[in-house]
C-alpha cells in the first residue's frame, strides 16, 4: 500500500483540517469493519440509508447515537439464560459498533428494524443561507455610487 504525506495540507489550507483528518485517516486504516455487513444507499437526491444486517438482534440491543458529525451504530447482545450446544452456528451473533463519518449538515431522520435490517435514514439539509440565491438584475436606479457613499 502506498502512503501518502498530508503535512503540505495542513500547512497551506485553513479550515480544511476535517477533511484532512478523514482522508489521514481512512489511509491508515487498514481493517475496515466487515460485521455486521451493511449497504449506503442514495434514495434521492440528498437522501440516503444506511441498511445493516442485524439477524438475531432485538430493538432493546441496538443503540444508535449522533453527535455532530459521526453517526455510531452498537449492538450488545444479551447473554443467553440456557448454555446452547451449537453443531455449526453460521449466524454471528457478536457485538459490534460501526461509526460513520457525516458530511456537514447530514442528519439521523429516522430508523427503523425490519426483518433484520436496521434502516438509518438520512438527509442533507442545507441551511437556507448557504443555498445557491438567484440575484436579479434591476434597472438603474439612478443613484450615483459616490452620492451614495457621501452619504
Amino acid at each position: 500500500m502506498r502512503t501518502y504525506d498530508l503535512t503540505p495540507l495542513y500547512r497551506s489550507a485553513i479550515g480544511f483540517d476535517r477533511f484532512a483528518r478523514l482522508v489521514d485517516g481512512a489511509l491508515r486504516s487498514d481493517a475496515q469493519p466487515s460485521y455486521p455487513p451493511y449497504n449506503i444507499e442514495l434514495v434521492e437526491d440528498d437522501k440516503y440509508r444506511i441498511s445493516m444486517a442485524v439477524a438475531g438482534f432485538e430493538r432493546g440491543e441496538l443503540e444508535i447515537e449522533s453527535e455532530h458529525d459521526t453517526l455510531k451504530v452498537v449492538g450488545r447482545k444479551r447473554k443467553d439464560a440456557e448454555e446452547r450446544k451449537y453443531l455449526h452456528r453460521g449466524i454471528a451473533a457478536r457485538d459490534f459498533e460501526h461509526r460513520f463519518q457525516l458530511a456537514d449538515h447530514v442528519k439521523v431522520v429516522g430508523a427503523s428494524l425490519d426483518n433484520g435490517l436496521l434502516n438509518i435514514e438520512l438527509v442533507r439539509e442545507v441551511p437556507e443561507a448557504m443555498k445557491p440565491r438567484r440575484i436579479e438584475i434591476g434597472a438603474p436606479s439612478g443613484i450615483d455610487l459616490l452620492a451614495r457613499e457621501a452619504a
